[in-house]
């Protein structure tokens, strides 16, 4: 597994995102919420074998654009980074950007690792 984030790996689709968030478990640390579900599917030839993820960062925290494009990027980025943490678990996740303010990419970082830990030790 690289460190790149491909298309294959971003949870897309109505379907695999109301089942993620009716079926999944829930989670929080200080400045995100996280909802996860492991895949029992993987084993199907239509559906990746890899880890989806998804990013949101609701318009009610932060009306401009730019800054919510900022966090979903800095997510993005620490998944990226520490995808590994998850194993070789086949996991559908979602990110939620749940505070008022603007964490920069270290903070953003250690709380994406902490998700990554405890869904890997699932």
């Amino acid at each position: 597994m690289g460190a790149t984030l491909s298309k294959e790996e971003r949870l897309c689709g109505k379907s695999a995102i109301g089942s993620l968030v009716s079926e999944g478990r829930w989670g929080s640390v200080a400045h995100l919420r996280y909802c996860y579900r492991l895949r029992r599917d993987a084993d199907s030839q239509d559906v990746p074998v890899i880890s989806r993820i998804m990013v949101s960062v609701p318009k009610k925290f932060f009306k401009r654009a730019v800054k919510r494009n900022l966090l979903k990027r800095r997510i993005r980025e620490a998944y990226r980074l520490n995808k590994e943490l998850l194993g070789s678990s086949k996991v559908d996740v979602l990110f939620s950007y749940s505070s008022k303010e603007v964490s920069d990419f270290e903070t953003i970082q250690s709380e994406v690792k902490t998700i990554l830990g405890r869904i890997g030790a699932a």
